[in-house]
């Protein structure tokens, strides 16, 4: 059988992230490539007393659920969002979904149509990429630096492409981890403002911030785009994040929330898509935030600060001779190093010498939509343990070493 893929899937199955993905299984693999918290600090007793609780108290939990979501899970939400982040939602303004991924997903299914322009930050997450080429949108760079996206470029591509969707991570940008200034945030929502752009905020990492401070001083000092646009009711922006980094990823939940147009159109392509994220799963969530000893606020304080010692051993390791032509800046959170590559070094090359010494890094090319990065590869420090960690960077150390050697 000659199986006839449709075009926009090519880049898709070519991702080496699949092969990669195959290679973690290995005992002996060492991967620094995915976006993956530490799973031995998961509340595994928690969550074990929780989902007990839930099927001996409520079999109905077992049972089909709302495809907008568990709504006491919802309501949760609200009432965290409105006591850290200084947002004012209703849950009729919130959906639940598999992940942030999908939340992203689901907006270009009903917002984006083939050859919509999408504007996107100059690199980017590359699962934002896969679902923009796969709704065929014509995908627009917005250059950037330490502060956030460049205004002055946003302005430029706004003018020649009059696009009608930015999407952009604010904390912690993967995989540069840019946390912008709260200056840029404002400037940035008011350009969208006032040029009718639909910002799709992810928050994926915001939670996972390492100046001591707790999260609602986090967020006093860096208000989200979704807070600034009136607390939440301005409906300039979707915000969109999980429990995959905080809580336990396997629990798949994630959600958007946004003007309730946006969100009701968006269940209509859930249904479509899976009917429902899991009921059972959004009920074993709620009972563990909700009435079990876990407390979510102590939890992400003692990942914050194991977190914050794991980025200290890898900008140690970063010194070491055979990363001393490399350059980066050290984030203030998130879960990634950008690293730029000594001059002439191609990511994609490193990356097969990496393999086959048991180590894997994100080349950066999958960080942009015109196939630049090969100087640049994002390295995750928060899966590997630390003496994974030190094994691993020295295993693409030495990788970096015989390039080098060789020019």
């Amino acid at each position: 059988m000659q199986y006839s893929f449709a075009e926009r899937t090519k880049s898709m199955l070519a991702s080496p992230l699949h092969f990669m993905r195959s290679l973690t299984t290995r005992d002996s693999f060492i991967s620094f490539a995915e976006e993956l918290p530490a799973e031995e600090l998961f509340p595994l007793s928690s969550l074990e007393a929780a989902a007990a609780a839930v099927i001996s108290k409520s079999p109905a939990a077992l049972q089909y659920g709302d495809p907008q979501g568990y709504l006491p899970l919802r309501e949760w939400l609200c009432n965290n969002f409105k006591q850290t982040k200084q947002m004012e939602l209703e849950a009729s303004q919130i959906l639940l979904t598999t992940g942030s991924q999908q939340a992203v997903d689901l907006l270009a299914r009903v917002y984006v149509e083939q050859g919509d322009p999408v504007l996107v930050e100059h690199p980017t997450s590359p699962g934002f990429l896969q679902i923009l080429r796969m709704q065929g949108a014509v995908i627009v760079p917005v250059e950037g630096d330490t502060e956030g996206i460049s205004t002055e470029h946003l302005l430029e591509q706004t003018e020649k492409f009059r696009p009608k969707l930015l999407l952009v991570s604010p904390n912690f940008t993967n995989p540069t981890g840019v946390l912008w200034s709260p200056e840029r945030r404002k400037a940035v929502l008011d350009i969208c403002r006032k040029r009718n752009i639909l910002i799709v905020e992810d928050n994926a990492y915001g939670d996972l911030h390492f100046g001591g401070m707790t999260e609602k001083e986090f967020y006093n000092k860096y208000p989200s785009l979704f807070s600034l646009d009136e607390a939440g009711q301005g409906g300039q922006v979707l915000y969109i994040g999980s429990f995959s980094k905080t809580v336990v990823p396997a629990l798949r939940t994630g959600w958007a929330a946004g003007n309730k147009v946006i969100i009701d159109a968006m269940v209509m392509a859930k249904q479509l898509a899976d009917w429902q994220s899991s009921h059972f799963n959004q009920c074993l969530l709620h009972y563990l935030l909700e009435y079990s000893a876990f407390d979510i606020h102590e939890h992400i304080q003692m990942l914050n600060r194991e977190y914050q010692t794991r980025l200290k051993l890898m900008t140690e390791l970063l010194k070491r001779p055979a990363w001393k032509n490399t350059s980066y800046n050290v984030p203030e959170g998130g879960m990634f190093i950008w690293v730029k590559l000594p001059d002439g070094l191609d990511s994609a090359l490193l990356l097969k010498c990496a393999l086959d010494k048991g180590a894997a890094f994100l080349p950066g090319t999958l960080c942009y939509a015109n196939g630049e990065g090969r100087e640049n590869i994002r390295l995750n420090f928060t899966h590997p343990g630390r003496d994974e960690l030190l094994l691993g960077m020295n295993l693409i150390g030495e990788a970096i070493s015989e390039f080098t050697a060789r020019s």
